[in-house]
């Protein structure tokens, strides 16, 4: 087979693996271009010359400085406003605040920072105002070249075409429309969303709790109906496991044995009905009695994102034992502690008296119910952070020093002050964008070499046949969105640079306005929940349903696509 045809088949089974969510975009874009290397396809040194790209440093170094940027009062400040006004200006102001502070720092970290307050305010429904913020946060990013790392991935990709860099203010007239624009649409459309309150959803909160069945159990020898587990309020009993063989549903009629593991799904408050039988323990009973349990939200960059709790120490680590998992709407099947844990997943905890410390000092939460999570610096030390930091963008900007150095001197003023430390940088080192990115440039280098991207172009353009550039434009814009919300915005980015930039040189014109395409394309993540990391956060925490964001999402998604569609070719001419 040729190398083109190899090539194509890779590229195939990894795409089909991001589809079907089989595996992490970072483990299928590794073993893509480690395929591509045991296939002859590249050499070693070319590949791992890939992680070496300007634009990859750059972008894991400002991952590491925003670290230091949450610690400042800056982002605290966004949530003054919650409670105080009328919900359209609740949203109004926030929205505004979230934009710019998105455009220049992580939008996770921001959107991550308001979770925990807007759950706890006692005036707005949290799913009127999450989703809102989290699209701010997203239309935010697209204001700047760090506002989120899509741009900085397409960046690296741009750079290793051998075409000028992206201006850090490049974005910035069109993503002005789309603040503007997207963010009318958002206050308009916000009253559509539920007035979905946590304690009006009990029954929408299926929390998966598993409890075991000792040998000395009232419930042996008795049949399920008997034992009243079926009439347990909002409590539902979704499965039994005997002997490694899981069985569900379960018959009304079958009879409890000692070692049988019972599976729950219900609302946290129901958790204390199984206090009532004797002999049936689950993960933390025993701190649970007499005492309030804590909902926490899984933060993205948490070390236990893609770990089961039987792999994890999570008892000894953080004194506390999780006694059920939530994941948004979706029903949970199999072992409490063979479930691999997602962003955005809500764990249900009984804390030991050190599990506030722990949770702070280790982030690996976004939000922890009626704990401030906020590690806020002095003020000496915060208004260094941010001076610091806008000196170093100040300076690139002018070009007066590269991005690159600016911020590796940033890092280590940082580390000399305190604001951050060796053990927060491992913790944040951005290990699978890396991989992504660094994989993604390999690859996307080995399509235009062999020539399968041109193949690509030009079977688009055949689509596109008799049409204008504007309208090859418009099918690369579209089917970068498309891709986003069917996997994820880096692999998007990734996927559709190489074709986009082939398209362009087949029509023999400026590839910027289809670079931009690929940006904003990538960016465009309104529609589903899993497309962009934040998302994924607060459909969790919001309680939402996929309906809210297609309510919300679509419009929006609709209005956003108008503008760019419009206002790339009239900023960026063919």
């Amino acid at each position: 087979m040729s190398d083109i045809g190899l090539l194509a088949c890779i590229l195939v089974v990894m795409i089909t693996g991001l589809v079907s969510g089989i595996a992490r975009p970072a483990t299928l874009f590794f073993s893509a271009m480690l395929g591509c290397y045991l296939l002859g396809l590249v050499q070693l040194d070319t590949a791992l010359a890939s992680f070496t790209n300007t634009g990859l440093i750059v972008l894991v170094l400002l991952v590491l400085a925003a670290s230091a940027l949450e610690k400042t009062a800056l982002v605290g400040k966004l949530s003054g406003d919650i409670g105080k006004n009328t919900l359209a200006s609740t949203i109004a102001k926030l929205g505004v605040s979230t934009a710019l502070l998105s455009s220049f720092t992580n939008n996770t970290a921001v959107v991550a920072s308001l979770i925990g307050v807007v759950r706890r305010n006692q005036v707005h429904a949290p799913a009127k105002l999450l989703l809102p913020l989290n699209f701010a946060a997203i239309l935010g990013g697209t204001l700047t070249l760090i506002g989120t790392s899509t741009n900085l991935i397409v960046n690296s990709f741009v750079e290793s075409a051998g075409l000028p860099a992206l201006g850090f203010f490049e974005f910035t007239q069109v993503g002005m429309l789309l603040v503007l624009f997207g963010g009318a649409t958002i206050v308009l459309l916000a009253y559509s969303l539920p007035d979905r309150r946590e304690a009006q959803t009990d029954e929408s909160l299926p929390y998966l709790l598993e409890a075991h069945v000792a040998t000395h159990s009232q419930l042996v020898g008795q049949t399920v109906v008997e034992n009243r587990l079926r009439a347990l309020k909002k409590l539902y009993l979704v499965e039994l496991e005997r002997s490694g063989i899981r069985i569900c549903p379960v018959p009304p009629h079958m009879v409890i044995q000692p070692g049988d593991m019972l599976r729950f799904s219900g609302a946290v408050e129901s958790v204390e009905l199984l206090h009532q039988f004797d002999g049936l323990e689950w993960f933390g009973k025993q701190q649970a009695k007499g005492q309030n349990l804590v909902e926490a939200v899984l933060a993205p960059s948490a070390s236990l994102v893609g770990s089961t709790l039987k792999h994890v120490r999570f008892r000894e680590i953080f004194d506390s034992a999780v006694m059920a998992i939530r994941r948004g709407n979706q029903q949970l099947k199999g072992g409490l502690g063979d479930i691999q844990l997602h962003a955005g997943d809500i764990l249900l905890i009984a804390p030991g008296d050190g599990f506030s410390h722990a949770a702070k000092e280790r982030s690996e939460f976004a939000a922890i119910s009626g704990l401030d999570l906020n590690v806020r610096l002095d003020n000496k030390r915060g208004h260094f952070v941010l001076g610091a930091f806008a000196v170093t963008i100040l300076l690139s900007v002018l070009e007066i020093m590269p991005l690159a150095k600016g911020l590796v001197l940033l890092l280590l003023s940082y580390l000399a002050i305190g604001a951050l430390n060796m053990t927060e940088i491992k913790r944040r080192f951005p290990i699978e964008l890396v991989v992504i990115v660094g994989s993604a440039l390999c690859i996307a280098s080995l399509m235009v070499q062999t020539g399968l991207a041109d193949i690509i172009a030009h079977s688009l353009i055949s689509v596109f046949n008799g049409h204008s550039v504007f309208a090859a434009f418009v099918g690369v814009y579209f089917l970068t969105l498309l891709a986003t919300e069917i996997v994820t915005n880096n692999a998007a980015a990734a996927l559709a640079f190489p074709v986009a930039f082939a398209i362009a040189s087949s029509f023999g014109v400026d590839p910027r306005p289809f670079i931009m395409a690929v940006v904003f394309g990538a960016s465009a993540s309104f529609i589903s929940p899993y497309g962009y990391q934040t998302n994924l956060m607060v459909y969790n925490a919001g309680n939402y349903k996929w309906s809210d964001f297609v309510r919300l999402g679509l419009p929006l998604s609709l209005v956003y696509s108008a503008v760019v569609i419009m206002a790339v070719p009239y900023f960026f001419p063919f």
